[in-house]
């Protein structure tokens, strides 16, 4: 059986989207679930974590740019070799890990999209 087949609708047009994302770019929770004009972050959230396995779930990312928590160096290998924008951690922070700048790294959906429409 294929994997869209086994994937409620919902997850598999999550999925979609994430794969839309050009490497070195990252959307919010909430920018997908504003890009479907269905459910919200945390809808989107939970179909990143039960099927997004198989998709570039690192570019599906929280709004404050800190990386998803367990998965921080993974995360970070792909930042790293995509290119993708970040910002050193600051000093007083718990851990040295960088976060994503946001202001440079998220995608709009729009630019480098060509003819895809939104799903």
């Amino acid at each position: 059986m294929d994997r869209m087949e086994e994937l409620p609708e919902y997850a598999e047009r999550v999925l979609e989207v994430a794969e839309l994302i050009p490497p070195g770019r990252v959307m919010t929770y909430g920018d997908i679930a504003e890009w479907l004009e269905e459910g919200g972050p945390r809808q989107v959230g939970r179909a990143m974590a039960l099927y997004g396995g198989g998709v570039p779930w690192w570019r599906v990312v929280r709004a404050d740019g800190t990386l998803l928590p367990g998965h921080e160096l993974s995360a970070l290998a792909h930042y790293r070799s995509e290119g993708t924008p970040l910002r050193d951690a600051a000093r007083s922070a718990d851990s040295h890990v960088p976060r994503l700048d946001m202001k440079r790294a998220r995608w709009d959906g729009d630019e480098g999209a060509g003819d895809s429409a939104h799903i």
